[in-house]
């Protein structure tokens, strides 16, 4: 351990615990998201879909207002899909030249910490929440290669717990982050298997756990959404160090346990932190890696927010099919999709801050 991750703040010594990375539930905060969009070179009617925050869970979570201007024509809040994912939706008059919104959220949050060493209460999952979050989606197959991995990871344990834990490391310790990887990833979790490629970002990693523990028979589901403040523990590469997040989306997953309802986890950031942490390329038993991999199986710390937990969404009035999921701002001008990851195409920038209570 070198001393720079001595003097890292926040990042010491705790007993036997190792890395003080441990987020618990405490004072809520709140954050003010700005999403500024622009069309360069727009031809006849455009269109955007913005994702907004839409998930509410009284432990962690809590959307407060959402508020926009647009250049010319209309924008509304819609819901879309099977899983009620809720954007806005921009269409510019056709004449003009240089489409521009301007979007701004409002979200309440704070850490997030189950005990795992006793059940606790919470609200049971209904039947038909169990078969969504059970349920194949495009990217996201539940039979087939994705069946066959699943079951021979958790052959043999009894209890969903067990069989949690097995994915969990399983991922973590056969997957890679791929710093080539486009965004955040495609997350085809079939394709990522039948090749033996197990690179990517948290769009792939997170989402092959997702995959595999549905195919287990354990509800899960990926929360897609964007790091807001930098980390209070001192990892680096899990916080947001900048008020200007455009390049800061991540997404993350849960599962649902019978004795304590939805449990945090990411696999994928514990692959972030081993690539990225200064100075880099840590292994899995490095202090740093050591306790993000305990800590993330079971708590978050929340510097980062939820949009949705969409999958195969119809975006309202698009001339595309479906998209994997949305946490991208989406564009169309003459019934042509500019690139999201192509600031040349497609102009916007999202920026952070905190409100004051």
């Amino acid at each position: 351990m070198s001393g720079a991750a001595v003097a890292a703040p926040c990042l010491v010594r705790a007993g036997n615990a190792g890395y003080g990375f441990a987020p618990q539930a405490g004072a809520w905060r709140t954050v003010e998201i700005t999403t500024r969009i622009e069309i360069p070179a727009a031809a006849g009617r455009s269109q955007a879909w913005i994702p907004l925050p839409s998930i509410t869970a009284q432990d962690w979570i809590r959307p407060v207002a959402d508020e926009w201007s647009v250049s010319t024509g209309v924008a509304s809040a819609q819901a879309a899909g099977r899983y009620g994912t809720t954007l806005l939706h921009v269409r510019w008059d056709a004449n003009d030249p240089q489409p521009v919104a301007v979007v701004t959220s409002r979200v309440a949050m704070r850490d997030r910490s189950i005990d795992l060493t006793k059940p606790r209460a919470h609200a049971p999952l209904g039947d038909s929440e169990r078969e969504l979050f059970l349920s194949s989606t495009t990217l996201i197959p539940t039979d087939g290669i994705v069946k066959e991995t699943a079951d021979r990871i958790v052959r043999g344990a009894v209890s969903d717990m067990e069989k949690a834990r097995r994915l969990y490391d399983w991922v973590v310790v056969n997957t890679f982050r791929d710093p080539k990887t486009r965004g955040c990833g495609e997350g085809d979790i079939a394709r990522m298997l039948k090749s033996g490629n197990l690179g990517g970002k948290c769009a792939d990693l997170n989402a092959l756990f997702v995959g595999l523990a549905r195919a287990s028979g354990i509800p899960a589901r990926d929360l897609y959404g964007i790091r807001v403040a930098p980390s209070k523990f001192g990892y680096k590469s899990l916080g947001a160090n900048s008020s200007i997040i455009t390049k800061a989306q991540h997404c993350r997953a849960e599962i649902y346990l019978a004795e304590w309802g939805w449990v945090p986890v990411d696999p994928a950031d514990v692959r972030k932190v081993a690539l990225e942490e200064p100075p880099g390329d840590l292994p899995l038993d490095h202090p740093q890696v050591a306790a993000a991999r305990r800590t993330l199986f079971g708590a978050w710390e929340t510097n980062w927010i939820a949009y949705n937990w969409g999958h195969d969404i119809a975006l309202p009035g698009s001339n595309e099919g479906p998209i994997g999921f949305l946490m991208y701002p989406q564009a169309e001008t003459a019934g042509t999709s500019r690139d999201c990851l192509d600031a040349e195409t497609f102009k916007y920038v999202i920026t952070s801050k905190g409100v004051p209570a």
